[in-house]
């Protein structure tokens, strides 16, 4: 009975040695490109490396200089550890998306002291700038329809 319990054990140790390494080889396969510019995002990041809906993503320092320049700007704010941003996003980019609207994703899991600027208190939060200033914030996970009148008033002009 001793030695049987010994290679259970032993194959239990080996397929949890086997799958740390297949995880780790995945994530350092997501992470070959991705658009961050960075290998030391948080898991929460990498398992939505693939996701469509998280494309489109801006970095402080670019967000930065389009405030900077003036440039209209409309930034969806949110975490992906955030349940409501999980909420919001499946139905909030194919709304910009259908309006024709380039909105800009912000992960403040990765870059949440960069955002102090912005002064976020809570996700989702979305923003739309012109000449560098806040025109317009709608916070929280609304219902669609919410989201097509902020559109609507502040950014299809």
């Amino acid at each position: 009975m001793g030695k049987k319990m010994i290679a259970i054990v032993g194959f239990i140790v080996v397929l949890m040695i086997a799958l740390f390494f297949v995880v780790q080889y995945q994530n350092k396969q997501a992470l070959a490109d991705n658009p961050y510019g960075t290998d030391d995002l948080d898991q929460a990041t990498i398992d939505q490396l693939d996701d469509p809906n998280y494309e489109n993503q801006i970095l402080p320092d670019e967000l930065n200089k389009k405030m900077e320049n003036g440039e209209e700007v409309t930034v969806y704010f949110y975490s992906p550890t955030c349940v409501y941003c999980q909420n919001t996003t499946p139905y909030l980019v194919p709304l910009a998306e259908k309006n024709g609207i380039d909105m800009v994703k912000y992960n403040l899991l990765e870059f949440g002291q960069e955002a102090r600027p912005y002064a976020i208190e809570s996700t989702p939060t979305l923003i739309h700038y012109e000449e560098g200033e806040e025109v317009a914030r709608i916070v929280g996970q609304r219902p669609e329809e919410e989201f097509q009148a902020f559109f609507d008033d502040y950014v299809l002009d």
